[in-house]
């Protein structure tokens, strides 16, 4: 039988503390939920403990027919929030990504500085901005009056309450995700390749393409991942800036829990969000595996 050296000893003693805390408060929470959405739900909220795999029926498609009923219109949502999490990774990417590398060539007490006012959002409450964006993009709001002063619009324009509305508020939540990895791949950046690709009569959209945006790109990946995942779940921003106009599956889970008080349900709902982020990450991951000078 191997034994351990006190090196791995020592090791697994420093990681038994926080592989203890996220067995209990990680993973506890996600096998409960996963519990949850194989049970019946109660009749007046709550869960009735028989199996019940309707839940997963009523989203997927083999619904019984008389207790629950498949509705399209949860795959739909999915399908929404999906794309709106997509559109919100490909802004702020389009965003940080040359900001990224403007801030690289500014001397090191500059680059602070801007670091520090990306990330400064993070020291107030995101519903107080949030409620700032409401009077940016309400009708009486600066957005629209601006707009009209300047003679662009003669009338407001509808911007609260939309998928635009949503988009602008996820963007502006989740730039700090995009921007630091994308600037820790472009401050690593080795010039002497640049240079060389230079060098050999490479175009500068030919040394992009071949040697800047291939070394980058772990970076790009990483922060897409780290926004996509939060802004496919999130259901506060939809909620403020959205109404009802913009349902995302967060906010449908939420209903479930609250208002509908069908556990259950939610639980599968936030477990078939789960398995689709898993999948998203999953394709990543095999793509790094293949290519790992890539990754």
């Amino acid at each position: 039988m191997r034994s351990f050296t006190s090196q791995q000893k020592q090791l697994l003693l420093l990681l038994s503390p926080a592989t203890l805390f996220l067995g209990i408060f990680f993973l506890g929470p996600l096998l409960i939920m996963a519990v949850y959405s194989f049970l019946e739900p109660g009749l007046y909220g709550g869960v009735e403990w028989n199996f019940y795999h309707w839940n997963y029926g009523r989203v997927l498609g083999w619904a019984d027919g008389f207790y629950e009923e498949f509705d399209i219109v949860y795959l739909q949502i999915l399908l929404r929030s999906a794309g709106l999490a997509l559109v919100t990774v490909l802004v702020t990417l389009a965003f940080c990504y040359p900001v990224a590398f403007w801030i690289s060539r500014m001397q090191s007490r500059w680059k602070s500085f801007c670091i520090f006012l990306i990330a400064l959002p993070f020291f107030s409450s995101m519903i107080i901005r949030l409620y700032a964006w409401i009077l940016i993009l309400r009708d009486s709001g600066f957005a629209n009056q601006i707009l009209m002063s300047l003679g662009i619009i003669s009338e407001p324009l509808d911007l609260m309450y939309s998928g635009t509305a949503v988009i602008i508020g996820m963007v502006y939540i989740f730039i700090p995700f995009m921007f630091l990895p994308v600037y820790s791949s472009v401050e690593n950046l080795d010039p002497k390749l640049i240079k060389a690709s230079q060098d050999l009569g490479a175009t500068p959209f030919t040394t992009f393409r071949r040697v800047i945006f291939p070394m980058t790109l772990p970076g790009v990946v990483s922060g897409c991942i780290l926004v996509f995942i939060p802004a496919l779940g999130n259901f506060v921003v939809p909620a403020m800036l959205g109404g009802a106009k913009v349902v995302m599956i967060g906010n449908l889970v939420e209903q479930q829990f609250l208002a509908a008080r069908n556990w259950p349900f939610g639980a599968t709902l936030s477990m078939v969000m789960i398995v689709f982020m898993l999948l998203v990450v999953s394709v990543y991951l095999i793509r790094a595996m293949k290519n790992p000078q890539h990754s």
